[in-house]
């Protein structure tokens, strides 16, 4: 995993993959890692997010991840 600024490692990382494209993010939150990947979702985007333990979560399982 990536740390931030602080040198804590982050917990969520998102990848978004379309066409030829891919863009990825990391974040401490998973609401707002959430909240990310729904938009690029909407937008058309393959999103996945990744939890800290390596669990893998697509579009359908965003709910499951927003609620734990």
């Amino acid at each position: 995993m990536q740390g931030n600024a602080r040198g804590s490692a982050l917990a969520y990382k998102m990848v978004a993959e379309r066409d030829n494209e891919k863009y990825s993010c990391a974040r401490e939150s998973r609401l707002l890692i959430v909240a990310k990947a729904r938009v690029w979702a909407s937008e058309g985007w393959q999103v996945v997010i990744t939890d800290h333990d390596g669990k893998a979560y697509a579009p359908p399982e965003f709910d499951q991840l927003s609620a734990a």
